[in-house]
């Protein structure tokens, strides 16, 4: 298989830690978005929506959205599990993860806040307060709707939404974002990080990774 990645895409980071997690053997294709790789005639013949991921399998099926990709793999290749049993724990659990990954960050991705500056006129101080405002009240809104133990958000095994949450702290965390209050997902943090698989899947573990 082949993943079109970019080393700080949060929704790349998500699969990246799922084909990890079931090890799996993957290609990397870095796909530069800072750059605008993404929205060349070559990716866009990969991927039409022009952006990462892009999950290519063996057969030349190409797989894009990263909870789709997720949960082909999850009904793929079913262990580890990244999905309870139980389907209103499932419906828990892929809410959360929604949560992250269809709230939070569809407003807070990189061409959202390339069009709030050089379309909308916004300083990049409009820009960080942005981010800050949709982060803050979605990370708030997950604290509230995971488990209050566990080393992960439900359990002691990470699930989908744990694979959206690690990588939205990290742009948490690199928006200056004050994490005050929320220190349940700053353990869940820390628990992941002793993982290899997502150790293995961070931003700066990328080939493509760049100083910041």
């Amino acid at each position: 298989m082949k993943l079109y990645t970019y080393w700080r895409s949060s929704a790349a980071w998500r699969v990246r830690i799922a084909l990890n997690l079931k090890n799996l053997s993957y290609q990397s294709a870095p796909v530069h978005l800072a750059r605008g790789e993404q929205r060349s005639d070559a990716f866009r013949a990969v991927n039409p929506n022009a952006v990462v991921p892009a999950l290519a399998l063996d057969d030349g099926t190409v797989l894009t959205q990263s909870l789709a990709i997720i949960e082909y793999l999850e009904e793929t290749y079913p262990l580890p599990a990244l999905l309870p049993s139980e389907p209103r724990q499932r419906a828990k659990v892929r809410a959360a993860a929604q949560l992250i990954a269809c709230d939070i960050h569809p407003i807070n991705n990189l061409r959202v806040v390339e069009h709030l500056k050089s379309s909308l006129g916004r300083t990049p101080e409009d820009a960080a307060a942005w981010m800050h405002h949709w982060m803050r009240s979605g990370l708030e809104a997950y604290a509230r709707s995971i488990d209050a133990a566990g080393r992960f958000s439900f359990g002691d095994a990470p699930t989908v939404a744990d694979l959206c949450l690690i990588p939205q702290l990290y742009n948490a965390r690199r928006w200056g974002l004050d994490l005050a209050g929320l220190e349940r997902l700053a353990e869940i943090d820390a628990a992941a990080a002793t993982l290899p698989a997502f150790q293995a899947a961070a931003a700066t573990a990328q080939p493509d990774a760049e100083a910041s």
